[in-house]
């Protein structure tokens, strides 16, 4: 389920995939600010349940156990550009 806060994000981010499409030599400074507490509950409540972990080992389960403080962390960390994403496991 959408909610509108999901939408109105997502509306953004077509609106700068659009841009993007259509002038490849713009560049974007920071996105960051769109990645706000609620809107990655919000994108964490449409993961698929009951998949096997992910490649750091924790699965939705086990994030969801302490989701408030994993998102606040999370935030904090993309904030203060302190975010290393990990890789992401090919299937």
């Amino acid at each position: 389920m959408i909610t509108k806060l999901m939408s109105k994000t997502l509306k953004v981010l077509m609106a700068i995939a659009i841009r993007a499409k259509g002038d490849p030599k713009c560049k974007f400074t920071s996105l960051a600010h769109l990645l706000t507490e609620d809107f990655l509950k919000e994108c964490f409540r449409e993961l698929k349940r009951g998949k096997s972990p992910g490649i750091d080992g924790v699965t939705v389960g086990e994030y969801a156990k302490k989701l408030d403080a994993n998102i606040a962390d999370l935030v904090a960390r993309l904030k203060a550009k302190q975010y290393n994403p990990q890789p992401v496991m090919r299937v």
